[in-house]
């Protein structure tokens, strides 16, 4: 198989598991709690800067078609641009941020972290904006309900996904398929 082949495949298998984890979701409020965000880390640790982050701007264009891939089985253009979209969109940053650092410090667990940690702060940033934009909510406000309950789950989905990513993308480097 030919390496584009090869690398479109593996994009649209991790598009498919982001596609099959962002819908579950527990609605908490205005924001639910998904596993997308965990899913789209993954990607990163299983393809690369590039590929991961291209496996989840597919998800968001597949989304944004209509296919129920976001979270509470939703999709179309009026969930991609409600209240929720921004920190669809920040998914973006995070696959970025994430894969920078893991692919430069690939032995390094801690800056690692930094990194999804650095691209989590920039995905609540840019929703958190979007749903002050959308809702007229003055900041503090959106900040206590959009952001404040899902730093812990978010930090326990992060380290889940630097522990589980590294052991499998060491795997998947051993079997020469990185």
């Amino acid at each position: 198989m030919s390496t584009k082949i090869h690398d479109m495949v593996r994009i649209a298998l991790m598009a498919a598991v982001i596609c099959i984890l962002g819908p579950l979701s527990v609605p908490v409020g205005p924001v639910p709690i998904s596993l997308s965000n965990f899913a789209v880390i993954l990607s990163v640790y299983l393809l690369g800067l590039k590929r991961g982050t291209i496996s989840c701007i597919v998800y968001i264009l597949l989304g944004l078609f209509g296919l129920p891939i976001f979270s509470g089985f939703q999709g179309g253009i009026g969930k991609l641009f409600g209240v929720t979209g921004g920190y669809i969109f920040g998914y973006i940053f995070l696959a970025v941020f994430t894969g920078i650092f893991v692919e430069k410090y690939s032995s390094n667990y801690l800056f690692q972290f930094l990194g999804m940690v650095i691209g989590n702060i920039l995905c609540y940033v840019f929703g958190t904006v979007w749903f002050v934009f959308l809702t007229k909510m003055n900041l503090a406000e959106a900040v206590a309900i959009c952001v404040v309950p899902f730093i812990l789950g978010d930090v326990i989905k992060m380290l889940v996904a630097l522990f589980a990513g590294n052991k499998i993308r060491k795997r998947i480097i051993l079997a020469n398929l990185y």
